[in-house]
């Protein structure tokens, strides 16, 4: 039976390997406990340097001040991968404009010349777009990604070993090129009549695991399994909001949940910065059902069945799904097969 969750924990990530390298076996049940039961939890303490996460806060602050048209020389709808500047308003989500602009990003790789009719999404490798006359977004955003690419890596070795497997089980699909994505967030209060209050719609994420930084005007709800309540995840200075996305539901048959998240707009005049990552494998990889331990099997809770929004165990397939919904102008022009 579960229990409903009025808060996401904390974890300290510098206590998650002992001496001998190995994890720390309370670490690994709380963050069982916290993957199972509320798919959220913040962490501390993981390796950024000093100064680190606020001076990427600023740094995107400063280009989203810059004028519109120097936004629009990295216009995303450019992009057959959906990289660069997303206007504000333009993203949608549950059929709804978000009240945001951001920048998105992704490993910067050559575009591949021949892709199969049946593997579009292999056409998300490509090149990133960054403002040629503000150079501080890229060096930054470019040492953060590099960052949380161990994070994620480190996060989801703990899973697999509080799911009773080896720390390296997920290793494999991310060999190679793993096709992570990064944003960099502006939300705006009051300038976008038709999301009302919607920072960003209710959504799950795409992938394996999400590492957000967010400032301190707060705004983030999860709401976990089974349960009708909302919880803020209110901002700890320079700490990293941690959720799972859709794969490892897929994969654990619902014993991890691709937890159900919404971002409030804040109030007119204020601004709130954001820079969610996401730790993804290769577009190429499909995820099998993991050999869940019984006692852990016995708690799978089943994949979340939502007709018009399936997932799927193809990881580059479900994110191209995602972002087709998600931007329908790019989408238009660059995937016309698609219906977009």
């Amino acid at each position: 039976m579960s229990t409903t969750r009025t808060f996401v924990p904390v974890l300290d990530l510098s206590t998650a390997r002992g001496e001998d390298g190995s994890f720390n076996p309370d670490f690994i049940d709380a963050l069982r406990d916290a993957a199972h039961h509320v798919g959220f939890f913040q962490v501390t303490n993981y390796g950024a340097r000093d100064g680190q996460a606020q001076e990427l806060l600023d740094t995107l602050a400063g280009f989203f001040q810059l004028p519109l048209q120097e936004r629009l020389d990295v216009d995303n709808r450019t992009s057959a991968q959906f990289r660069g500047y997303t206007r504000l308003g333009t993203e949608i989500t549950r059929g709804r404009a978000d009240s945001r602009e951001q920048i998105d990003f992704g490993p910067d790789r050559e575009p591949l010349a021949d892709v199969p009719a049946d593997k579009l999404f292999l056409r998300l490798q490509g090149h990133n777009q960054w403002p040629a006359g503000y150079p501080e977004l890229e060096k930054a955003a470019e040492q953060w990604a590099q960052l949380m690419s161990g994070i994620g890596a480190e996060l989801l070795a703990g899973i697999s070993t509080a799911l009773g497997l080896p720390e390296d089980y997920f290793a494999a699909p991310f060999a190679g090129t793993p096709a992570w994505m990064g944003k960099l967030v502006h939300y705006v209060g009051g300038q976008v009549p038709e999301a009302g209050t919607q920072g960003v719609g209710s959504h799950a994420d795409y992938g394996f695991v999400t590492l957000l930084l967010q400032d301190a005007v707060g705004g983030l709800e999860v709401q976990p399994h089974g349960q009708e309540e909302w919880i803020p995840v209110e901002p700890i200075p320079g700490a990293l909001v941690v959720n799972l996305g859709e794969m490892l539901e897929v994969a654990t048959n619902g014993y991890l949940m691709a937890t159900i998240h919404r971002v409030t707009a804040p109030p007119p005049g204020v601004d709130r910065y954001s820079v969610p990552f996401f730790w993804s494998p290769r577009l190429d990889a499909v995820i099998d059902p993991v050999p869940l331990p019984p006692e852990l099997a016995a708690e799978a809770r089943g994949v979340s069945d939502d007709p018009d929004n399936p997932m799927l165990s193809s990881y580059g397939a479900n994110v191209l799904k995602g972002w087709v919904r998600a931007h329908p102008q790019t989408a238009a022009i660059h995937y016309p097969e698609l219906g977009g």
